[in-house]
């Protein structure tokens, strides 16, 4: 029998970055109509400007400064643009955004190599850059107004979000949110992150497309529900029961959409699951003994810089080799 020798790569695929980062552009779609519905245009318009913005400075920076003539966009910095427009909230003036889009597309991606190569999710770093440089408009919060047509600020009012009024109040006032309003999206909070139903339908897309990691979202909030019940066991007017973290704050947008970004996530299923439960379990952390109410951005990002160490240790052993 004679056998053919070529070199790598040897299973190939119809696939590419394009087409990936479509598909998570098309699932986070319902989000962007949650997000309008609750928050008016002035939300769309914030999503339009996160998505053009970015792409405009990537292909400045790919065309001008690294003289890349060939360049085309390949949606990367899009869905950066657009995760950033809906971690903020709809009190963010514009020009604000784009300042945060700015940092996370040239500093945090760039800065370390371009697509593929940068330690932390650009996104995120961009939310909590904007989050330590303006607080003020990252932590105003407003009332849903339930219609897609509302003009952003004048008929909009300032409320607390659920996580908010948990950490300042208890878990009975918090109890004034419905579960029902948590998982529809009826409450304050960033622009993504408030309906549930929604966000799960996006994931759902990606993961009948193959486009997630199902072990990091799954790990992730497992070790939330689990974290949770044992101070809810503990004292339950104070810590508040797992359904309520897990529907309330950015845990399902970052769980379902962040924190499995194929770049800044280990490799192994193994790794994955250890990145998703440090992710849990720093998020609990921060939001009950932290100064904000949530950490779900903090967490991951602090996960991210343990990436490389995580791929290290749970690597699989090669084929022919002894484990050392």
């Amino acid at each position: 029998m004679k056998l053919l020798t070529t070199s790598a790569p040897h299973v190939r695929t119809q696939d590419s970055t394009r087409k990936i980062m479509i598909d998570v552009l098309i699932a986070l779609i319902p989000a962007v109509i949650a997000s309008t519905y609750f928050f008016g245009l002035y939300a769309l318009i914030l999503a339009i400007i996160g998505v053009v913005s970015a792409e405009l400075v990537e292909l400045f920076i790919m065309r001008v400064l690294k003289k890349d003539k060939e360049f085309v966009p390949n949606g990367s910095a899009a869905v950066t643009g657009l995760l950033l427009a809906l971690n903020v909230s709809v009190a963010t003036p514009w020009w604000v955004l784009l300042i945060g889009v700015f940092f996370a597309i040239a500093i945090v991606k760039h800065v370390f190599g371009g697509l593929g190569q940068n330690t932390f999710n650009p996104a995120l770093a961009g939310r909590v850059f904007l989050l330590v440089s303006f607080p003020s408009a990252m932590t105003t919060w407003y009332s849903p107004i339930n219609k897609f047509f509302g003009v952003y600020p004048a008929d909009i009012q300032t409320t607390a979000t659920p996580l908010a009024v948990l950490k300042l109040q208890g878990f009975e006032s918090a109890k004034s949110f419905s579960y029902i309003d948590l998982f529809f999206g009826n409450r304050g909070g960033s622009l993504g992150e408030t309906s549930i139903i929604l966000l799960l339908l996006g994931f759902s897309y990606l993961v009948v497309r193959g486009r997630i990691k199902v072990m990091v979202p799954a790990s992730y909030i497992g070790s939330v529900l689990l974290f949770s019940w044992i101070f809810y066991m503990v004292d339950p007017s104070k810590y508040g029961s797992p359904l309520f973290h897990v529907l309330t704050g950015g845990l399902m947008l970052g769980a379902l959409f962040m924190a499995t970004d194929m770049v800044t996530s280990p490799m192994t299923i193994k790794g994955q699951a250890i990145f998703g439960v440090g992710c849990g379990l720093l998020t609990m952390v921060i939001r009950y003994f932290g100064g904000y109410p949530e950490g779900v951005s903090l967490s991951i990002i602090i996960m991210n810089a343990l990436v490389p160490l995580i791929d290290r240790y749970t690597q699989p052993r090669i084929f022919g080799r002894r484990v050392a």
